[in-house]
């Protein structure tokens, strides 16, 4: 298979215009749903305290096929495109778990969506707890100090 064709469900709505990667923890987002899906397709999504948004990096100009240091922060290890989650990915595919504040019709607002203004979603699940990780999870230092001001 070569190619893999989507329609976007929606596009994100919100301040932030540019590709920064700090600060993202105050910013609300709108979910706005594509004129081809009804308002029924967010039928009971309200009785989710969180979502998973998965969304396409359309300004992402470049491509990280192999490693890199993450951020370029040369202070941090280099380590492969899988091992980080870096915007510059093979498919420029982005995934992030927000909260859900409120629906109204076509429309979700939530917080914690670290997508600028403008990017296509791909889709939208419900955050179901026996889907999380089970167990302690583990990440590496560099990891830690990434997020520092991430949220």
């Amino acid at each position: 298979m070569d190619t893999i064709i989507m329609k976007p469900v929606g596009i994100v709505r919100n301040r932030r215009k540019g590709t920064e990667d700090d600060d993202w923890g105050l910013v609300e987002s709108v979910i706005e749903l594509s004129e081809h899906l009804s308002d029924e397709a967010l039928e009971g999504i309200e009785d989710f305290s969180h979502l998973e948004i998965i969304y396409y990096f359309d300004q992402s100009v470049e491509t990280l096929t192999g490693s890199g240091h993450p951020r370029g922060n040369t202070s941090w290890p280099r380590v492969g495109i899988f091992a980080q989650r870096k915007k510059d990915r093979p498919n420029h595919i982005g995934a992030s778990i927000v909260q859900l504040i409120e629906r109204k019709g076509k429309r979700l607002l939530v917080q914690r969506l670290d997508a600028i203004d403008g990017t296509p979603v791909l889709d939208i699940k419900p955050v179901i707890a026996g889907f999380l990780p089970q167990g302690e999870i583990r990440q590496p230092p560099w990891a830690d100090e990434l997020m520092k001001n991430y949220w």
